[in-house]
């Protein structure tokens, strides 16, 4: 019984010490910590969701998405802002450090979040979508038409698609801006007249909730308030509270590089010549495995980027032109049709004007120089293969020396001789001698026509 006692009396502290020190008993007094630092594309929508998902299995009390971005994709952008309305962990966006910017697809995912922060020295705003810089230029609203006056049909038409995108947009921004009771008026002025706030301005205008210079102090501001997130509510204990960073793992850093439009040009490059050489030259294995690597990762990589797909289209046109040159004698106009397409089509493969997400000149010309170099390195090479003469099959025995190995008794007329390790007959006009050299100078059927090589010697 004693020993018992004694059992308990010191399991009992371990025991609620282990409890205290795990992850699910202080998840829910846990703070994670988010920092995206870039374009919000592919690879930070991902981080930022399964960042949310982490921090919901650890049932932290709240998450904070530190955050510095010119703008980003439509879709990644979507992604994020679906993450966060439908997370049981409320999010507080918060754009730092000094200096930073919340633009754009920022301003959008900053109005989604439970809390809107920012350090001084930031701003956001700016928020028209880019794609609208494509076609005709929204022009502000003016004085209404005169009656029976007709607009210009083209102005109409060329501008249909913008003002879809904008009317779009500036609905999305304000019913986020509703759903989280911020001013609704500014965020469509930011839709529509891409206007910007600095950190003072937007806590003024009620468009965020906390000016903070750090992390602990937006904690400490934070610490008290009761946040709702999917209908439940929970009232923050953050102060001193020492926050979580989840870091990128590999599939976000290896997602970041694959999705880069530079490096998935250079992938479809390498792929498709990659499968070529292997096509041509079969049994090398290793072109033929690099290239059917690169050109599903860069499959991969282009079904999350906003393609063009005609400029798509020249590429492949481009590159397939490229390389039935090294076939077709077209003395390379086939060839030079293939770097333009290759080149034109690069230019246009990405349909975005999204900071980040232009594919440099400086790279599409360095790829169009070295397929140039490429092609007419081949196209020597095969010019120079063919004016070689023929030094295999049948037509490489005319003019190959061997010697007599066996004499016909027909007067030594024919014989056999051994040529590259095969026994041939051989037929001559003069008498043949054994161990007799001997040239070949024609061939009929499978007898060879042969001459010695020393008029001086014959037959027996």
């Amino acid at each position: 019984m004693i020993r018992r006692i004694r059992f308990l009396a010191f399991a009992a502290p371990v025991f609620l010490l282990a409890l205290f020190l795990s992850p699910a008993a202080h998840g829910a007094a846990g703070v994670g910590l988010l920092t995206v630092d870039g374009v919000i594309g592919p690879a930070n929508a991902d981080y930022i969701v399964h960042g949310i998902a982490r921090s919901a299995r650890l049932d932290q009390q709240l998450l904070i998405l530190k955050m510095d971005t010119p703008g980003g994709l439509d879709t990644a952008m979507r992604e994020v802002i679906k993450a966060i309305l439908t997370s049981p962990v409320p999010v507080a966006t918060y754009v730092a450090p000094g200096g930073a910017r919340a633009a754009s697809a920022g301003t959008y995912i900053l109005y989604a979040s439970h809390v809107a922060a920012m350090a001084p020295g930031t701003n956001l705003g700016a928020a028209t979508p880019v794609e609208l810089g494509i076609g005709q230029p929204q022009k502000p609203a003016g004085p209404a038409q005169p009656e029976g006056q007709k607009k210009p049909e083209t102005a109409n038409e060329g501008s249909a698609m913008a003002r879809k995108a904008m009317n779009d947009a500036a609905a999305y921004l304000r019913g986020l801006a509703q759903m989280r009771g911020r001013n609704a008026d500014w965020a469509e002025r930011a839709v529509r007249e891409s206007v910007s706030l600095t950190a003072e301005e937007a806590l003024k205008q009620n468009v965020i909730e906390i000016v903070a210079p750090d992390v602990p102090s937006l904690l400490a501001q934070l610490d008290g308030k009761t946040l709702t997130a999917l209908g439940q509510a929970r009232r923050l204990a953050t102060k001193g509270v020492v926050p979580v960073e989840f870091a990128p793992d590999w599939r976000t850093r290896l997602l970041a590089a694959v999705t880069h439009p530079s490096v998935a040009l250079l992938l479809m490059t390498i792929g498709i010549y990659g499968l070529v050489f292997e096509f041509m030259n079969p049994g090398f294995v290793a072109p033929g495995v690099i290239g059917a690597i690169c050109l599903l990762l860069a499959l991969y990589a282009l079904q999350l980027l906003p393609v063009n797909y005609a400029g798509l289209a020249l590429v492949l046109l481009g590159l397939m032109l490229m390389v039935a040159e090294a076939f077709l004698p077209s003395f390379g106009v086939i060839g030079l049709g293939g770097i333009i397409a290759f080149v034109a089509g690069s230019l246009m493969l990405i349909d975005t004007e999204v900071p980040g997400y232009g594919i440099p000149p400086a790279l599409v010309g360095t790829l169009g120089v070295a397929s140039a170099l490429l092609l007419f390195g081949t196209a020597r090479l095969a010019l120079a293969t063919r004016r070689r003469p023929v030094t295999s099959g049948a037509a490489g025995l005319i003019g190959a020396t061997a010697e007599v190995e066996t004499v016909a008794p027909d007067g030594g007329h024919q014989g056999w001789i051994r040529i590259e390790g095969e026994l041939w007959h051989a037929a001559c006009a003069r008498p043949l001698s054994r161990a007799q050299t001997v040239k070949v100078v024609g061939r009929k059927g499978l007898t060879l026509e042969v001459v010695p090589v020393d008029p001086a010697q014959g037959g027996a």
